[in-house]
C-alpha cells in the first residue's frame, strides 16, 4: 500500500481582522495573480508579453508617427522592441514628480490613451499593458530616443533599478524596449519564432505600410520581414491563397463618421 503525504491545510483565524487585509503594492498583484493579466503563465502568456510591448508601436503606427518596428528574440530568450515613434514621454509627470516613462512602466492604469489627447486610436487601451510586462519581467530595459538625446532606465520584476538617465545623444526619435520574462513567473521561457511571426504578419497586414521586422538570434540568419502597401485587402487576399475566388478584386469599403473609422474588405470564394 503507498502512503501519499497529506497536504496540511492552514488553520484559519477565526478573528478576522484587519491583520489578515493583505495590501499589494506597486505590481506586487501582477505578480501574485499573472494568470489576471495575461490569461496563464504557460506558452500563450508567455507570448502575450510580446504582443502587448509591439501593442504600444502599433500604436504609435495607428497615430501616423511610426513606420518600422523591428523584434529581436536574444540568444538568451530575451526580446526587444524597437521602433521608429514619438518616444515614451520622458518629462516629469505633475501629479507624482517621476518621470512619464518611469510611471508607464510601473504604473497599472497609467498611459496616453484615456482621452488625455496622446492618441486619437489606439489598439490597446486600458493602460496595463506595458506594466505588466515590466512586472513578470526578471529585467526589463528601456531606452529612449527623444529630444536629441537617448534616455535609459532599468526595471528588476518591475522595481527601478537605476534612475532614468541619459547614456547618449540622437537626431531620431523612438523606443526600444528589451525585457527578459521571469523563470519564477513561467513554466518555460523559450519563445517560439513562427508564434511571434504569424502575429506580426497580421499586424501588418492590419497597419498598411508598416514594415515589421523579426530576427531570431538563437537562429542567426532566421528572419523575416513583413510590410504590405495594401492593407487589409492584401489580407484578404492571403486568407483566399488557395482558394476559388468568385471575383478577382476584394470589395473594400472605408469610412468615418464622429470618432468612429472603419475599415472593411471582403471576398467570397466557393467555400463554405
Amino acid at each position: 500500500m503507498v502512503e501519499r503525504n497529506k497536504k496540511e491545510t492552514p488553520e484559519i483565524d477565526n478573528q478576522y481582522s484587519a491583520k489578515q487585509i493583505q495590501v499589494l503594492e506597486g505590481l506586487e498583484a501582477v505578480r501574485k495573480r499573472p494568470g489576471m493579466y495575461i490569461g496563464n503563465t504557460a506558452s500563450r502568456g508567455l507570448h502575450h508579453l510580446v504582443d502587448e510591448v509591439v501593442d504600444n508601436s502599433i500604436d504609435e503606427a495607428m497615430a501616423g508617427f511610426c513606420k518600422k518596428i523591428e523584434v529581436v528574440i536574444q540568444t538568451d530568450n530575451s526580446v526587444s522592441v524597437t521602433d521608429n515613434g514619438r518616444g515614451i514621454p520622458v518629462d516629469i509627470h505633475e501629479a507624482t514628480g517621476e518621470p512619464a516613462v518611469t510611471i508607464v512602466l510601473t504604473k497599472l492604469h497609467a498611459g496616453g490613451k484615456f482621452g488625455g489627447g496622446g492618441y486619437r486610436v489606439a489598439g490597446g487601451l486600458h493602460g496595463v499593458g506595458i506594466s505588466v510586462v515590466n512586472a513578470l519581467s526578471e529585467w526589463l530595459e528601456v531606452e529612449v530616443r527623444r529630444d536629441s538625446r537617448v534616455f535609459y532606465q532599468r526595471f528588476e520584476r518591475g522595481v527601478p533599478v537605476t534612475k532614468l538617465k541619459v547614456i547618449g545623444r540622437s537626431s531620431r526619435t523612438g523606443t526600444k524596449i528589451t525585457f527578459r520574462p521571469d523563470p519564477e513567473i513561467f513554466e518555460e521561457i523559450n519563445f517560439n519564432f513562427d508564434t511571434i511571426a504569424h502575429r506580426l504578419r497580421e499586424l501588418a497586414f492590419l497597419n498598411a505600410g508598416v514594415r515589421i521586422d523579426l530576427k531570431d538570434k538563437r537562429d542567426p540568419g532566421k528572419e523575416v520581414s513583413y510590410k504590405y502597401n495594401g492593407g487589409i485587402i492584401e489580407f484578404v487576399k492571403h486568407l483566399n491563397k488557395n482558394k476559388d475566388v468568385l471575383f478577382k478584386t476584394p470589395i473594400y469599403i472605408s469610412g468615418k463618421k464622429d470618432d468612429i473609422e472603419v475599415e472593411v474588405a471582403l471576398q467570397y470564394n466557393s467555400g463554405y
